[in-house]
């Protein structure tokens, strides 16, 4: 969409901030305080509607808001108080009718450069209208029963359910208001992917990029599972999360750890696990950021000086086969919801470009749930709504709690004046309602009925951690309640979360260094292989801040927003309060027996003691980020890749001395490691990643051998920052009002720009050791479907969407009700005068009317169906030649063949060296051998045809490889 035809289309939402405001003085203000529990309120946003509930306090964490500048007022000249006052004036105004010109002259300078730097269209080409949801099979039903209900909603219920009620209005992160005539509850909407944000009693989870350190099918399941029981308890009934946005194609980016790493199989694969756990506990998900959100800097407008986010500019095929493949994947398991994000894309604001939303997710990726707004990534009214968004977050407009929705009230007028066709609206509210019953949560055994018929809601507030609190802090009314109840959701006996957290954080561990067998270490010091010189204790030193605690305790400092003590999540919206956090120290004292062995610990990254005369010194060292707006010691995207607070130099003091080291290291991503790696006294080195609450208990597990050490890298860890190519590093500085960022790497992110570049990193893709040996042997390639250019043709849909009325309310019926008592900045459906409904030509935007042909790729969840039919069946013999049970990850990689010429273009196809197209983990006994299977579909074996508007499978031999890492592939056969 054009940026023009995105003002003009946003008449009743971007640009009507001058209509008569709903919103007054609260009536509640001069009300006495008044105590009550929750189950004696009525719904807010319904006839009677006389309290809402909810509420939110600045003190429990700092607020994303950026204040409004003052108006500044420039005095006027002063009066000649005197005789000859005239003549001392003229001066005056001489100099200030210069200063005033060359100010003008400043300003249209400034608007000039403004123009220039914003370019007017969008790259993104137009895609409307916004196909229907309800054409597929699996969601058939679910659409039936959501159109029995949408048909019997008023207009102001409807504009209900697809605007958030705004920021602190109700109890959770985000807040949907309910349409009580049909028995549609309201929606919590909360935070995160590691676990319940701002609550109580729940499981801090290792964060995504350990998970995907596990290359774990089972446990990526389960802990999404878990994370689903625990938000279904709370009264959550849409998950954020999890992310898969940054993919991670820059290594320092902020938000990184939230994903599972920066290859789009591996990424794909534990969203998909994680969606599925989630959602079969009845939990709606979140597939975020769509689509390109890499880096925190300028990622929002207004939040870094610039007017607009930053746009990522990436071309068709590599959005297709990197960024948008963990989407497909998660629409694929019938995600619910689809969270767009802030920056532009191809200079189109995600949450308002009808080719990402419209073309590309709901028709080509069959999408059938709904499209939610980052939290004020929305930044236009109608024009987004056309474009595909279905629901506004938190529901405030352009800033936060500014209670000027973009939807809401604008929503009501659009459609009564025919800006917004009413069908556009119905859509969005089907699309809603059908993921609500597709995860089945109108069973009321699951999840209850609103009181005083039942206690269906979150049993938590996002905004203070006592018992009674504001019912809705974002407002003026001061009406306490019961806010929470301290329920707790982390399981108990064999079914406490916490056993299963430390089971991931401890598989998500790599060991990387491994020197003279240093690990796994032995209780009792001594080992066969380092025996005592005297009869003295075996002396261990632990070294580092990490390996302790937050002196303050592990929730100091809001969304955890800084670094002390052990390192066990980033920072920002993704994380969560540890219900504790077991450090490192604690776990090695627990472990160790104290007959045989002393302990001494330094747990500050200051040398103050010398660690020479230690028989094993295990160093502790971390490099944190997190979301944008927290910024700790000038870190938000990270500003380099080494470890942080002296890590490097801690290393090499003790290493110095201690000629038994090893050293650990906690970090949001790959951390360079070259300043010490090469040292002879550094004998072990483990990645651990961001381990969650079960930090130090993980820890022990792997360095003590409990478990084997099977984690491997989920990304690649360079030898410097620039090893990554220009693609991978982050803008810090902007080169215009509306940064720039071109992706002129395409595909060859991570181990792929590695690969073709040649480029030997420290530590590859992939790569990991074992406290065993594995070998692997007798690779087969079998075809189970013969190899052809194209998929097969897109089905015809047999399943017909809902359709309404299309008859325009009576704008009388979008009214106030009366009375209504009306809270201070609460976003309301409701409109104050049917004078404001101006009927007239409403510009669509360009391309609006033009006839799309359905894309060819699409036609099912995730695109085609022909795309996941299975072609080949790789299976080798993977054989423990080690002494113990151990664990190893079969990874399979294809490379496509050489000089590709594209039948529809005539240009010549590059491709990475090799890509990761498959995996399975298994466990196998010393000394026994099993037959592991991966199968690849037409899609694994594919390129995107810019040409074609398709996948299409190359001409020539296809290399399939297996090893144990990207670059470890000793079994290889053509296909």
């Amino acid at each position: 969409m054009t940026r023009e035809a995105e003002l003009a289309s946003s008449r009743e939402g971007l640009l009507d901030h001058e209509a008569p405001s709903p919103y007054r003085r609260s009536l509640g203000s001069d009300r006495s305080s008044t105590e009550l529990d929750l189950d004696e309120l009525e719904p807010l946003n319904e006839v009677p509607a006389p309290r809402p509930r909810g509420g939110w306090s600045p003190s429990r964490s700092p607020s994303k808001r950026k204040k409004k500048g003052k108006e500044k007022d420039y005095p006027g000249l002063p009066k000649a108080k005197r005789k000859g006052g005239l003549l001392r004036k003229k001066p005056c105004l001489l100099i200030m009718t210069i200063l005033l010109g060359g100010l003008l002259g400043l300003i249209a300078m400034a608007l000039f450069v403004w123009r220039k730097a914003i370019p007017l269209d969008g790259q993104s080409p137009p895609w409307y209208p916004s196909p229907k949801g309800g054409t597929l099979s699996p969601w058939e039903e679910s659409y039936k029963k959501a159109a029995a209900m949408v048909r019997k909603m008023s207009l102001p219920e409807k504009v209900n359910i697809t605007t958030g009620t705004g920021w602190s209005q109700d109890l959770c992160v985000g807040n949907t208001a309910e349409a009580s005539s049909v028995g549609f509850p309201p929606l919590c909407l909360q935070d995160g992917p590691l676990g319940i944000r701002f609550a109580d009693h729940a499981t801090a989870w290792p964060a995504g990029i350990t998970v995907g350190a596990t290359w774990n099918k089972e446990l990526m399941y389960r802990r999404g599972r878990a994370l689903g029981i625990e938000h279904r308890l709370k009264g959550v009934n849409v998950l954020l999360g999890p992310s898969m946005g940054p993919l991670g194609r820059m290594p320092a980016g902020g938000r990184n750890w939230e994903g599972f790493g920066p290859d789009p199989v591996l990424q794909g694969v534990a969203a998909a696990q994680t969606i599925k756990g989630i959602q079969d506990e009845g939990v709606m998900a979140t597939a975020k950021h769509y689509v390109a959100n890499e880096q925190e800097h300028f990622r929002q407008a207004n939040e870094w000086l610039t007017p607009h986010a930053i746009s990522s500019n990436i071309d068709d095929r590599a959005l297709h086969e990197v960024y948008l493949w963990p989407f497909a994947d998660s629409i694929r398991v019938g995600v619910a919801s689809v969270m767009c994000s802030y920056n532009m894309v191809n200079n189109s604001y995600a949450c308002g470009n009808s080719k990402l939303l419209n073309g590309i997710l709901k028709d080509e990726l069959g999408f059938q749930g709904f499209v939610q707004s980052d939290w004020l990534a929305q930044r236009s009214g109608v024009a987004s709504a056309l474009a595909g968004l279905d629901m506004t977050m938190p529901g405030d407009g352009l800033y936060w709690m500014d209670g000027d929705s973009l939807f809401g009230p604008h929503l009501t007028r659009s459609v009564l004046n025919g800006s917004l066709p009413i069908e556009r609206l119905d859509d969005m509210v089907t699309r809603i309602v059908a993921a609500w019953y597709q995860l089945g949560q109108d069973d009321k055994a699951r999840w209850p009925n609103l009181p005083p018929e039942g206690d269906g809601r979150p049993n938590f507030s996002s905004w203070t951690d006592d018992k009674v609190g504001k019912i809705h802090e974002g407002s003026d009314d001061p009406t306490t309640a019961v806010v929470n109840h301290f329920i707790d959701v982390q399981g108990q006996g064999s079914d406490f979360h916490g056993r299963l957290a430390q089971e991931v954080a401890a598989e998500g561990t790599v060991l990387v260094k491994n020197e003279e067998n240093i690990l796994p270490l032995d209780p009792k010091g001594w080992t066969d292989q380092y025996q005592p010189h005297g009869t003295g204790k075996y002396k261990v030193g632990v070294f580092g801040e990490d390996a302790g605690s937050n002196p303050n305790g592990p929730n100091d400092c809001p969304d955890r927003g800084c670094n002390v003590g052990t390192l066990a999540s980033g920072w920002g919206s993704g994380a969560v309060a540890f219900p504790y956090l077991v450090p490192p120290i604690e776990a090695l004292e627990s472990s160790f027996d104290f007959d045989s062995v002393d302990i001494t610990a330094s747990l500050t990254n200051d040398l103050h003691s010398s660690p020479g005369s230690h028989d094993l010194c295990l160093v502790f060292i971390n490099s944190d980020a997190g979301e944008g707006y927290i910024s700790w010691e000038g870190i938000t995207d990270r500003n380099d890749l080494y470890p942080q607070k002296g890590g490097d130099e801690l290393v090499k003091k003790v290493a110095k001395e201690c000629f038994r080291t090893v050293v650990v290291v906690h970090a949001v991503g790959p951390v360079v490691l070259e300043r010490w790696i090469n040292l002879p006294n550094v004998k072990g080195v483990i990645l651990a990643n961001l381990p969650g609450q079960e930090s130090g208990n993980a820890i022990a597990e792997v360095l003590f051998g409990r478990v084997d050490a099977s984690g491997r890298l989920p990304y690649t860890v360079g030898k410097s920052l620039s090893d990554y190519g220009p693609g991978g590093q982050i803008m810090y500085k902007p080169n215009g009002l509306a940064p720039q960022q071109d992706f002129k790497e395409g595909l060859l992110i991570d181990y792929r720009h590695f690969d073709s570049h040649d480029i030997t990193p420290r530590y590859e893709f992939g790569f990991g050791l074992s406290y065993t040996t594995f070998t692997f042997a007798n690779l087969a390639l079998t075809t189970l479907k013969p190899k052809s250019p194209l998929p097969s043709p897109r089905p015809a849909e047999n399943v017909v969407p809902p359709t309404y009325p299309t008859e325009i309310p009576d704008p009388s019926s979008a009214l106030f009700p009366q009375p209504f008592w009306k809270l201070h900045k609460r976003i309301y459906p409701y409109i104050e005068s049917t004078k404001e409904i101006e009927n007239g030509p409403y510009p669509y935007p360009p391309g609006y009317d033009d006839h799309q042909v359905p894309s060819p790729a699409g036609g099912g969840e995730g695109g085609n169906p022909s795309l996941y039919d299975e072609h080949i069946l790789v299976s080798v013999d993977l054989k423990n030649t080690g002494a113990r049970t151990g664990k190893q990850v079969v990874q399979v990689y294809v490379s496509f063949p050489p000089d590709v010429i594209d039948p529809s273009t005539g240009g010549k196809i590059e491709f990475p060296v090799r890509v990761l197209r498959g995996f399975e983990k298994v466990e196998v006994a010393a000394g026994d051998t099993t037959r592991v299977e991966v199968r690849l579909t037409r899609k694994d074996l594919s390129y995107w045809s810019v040409g074609y508007q398709n996948w299409v499978i190359p001409d020539g031999d296809i290399v399939v490889a297996v090893g144990p890492s990207s670059r470890n592939l000793p079994l290889s056969g053509s296909w």
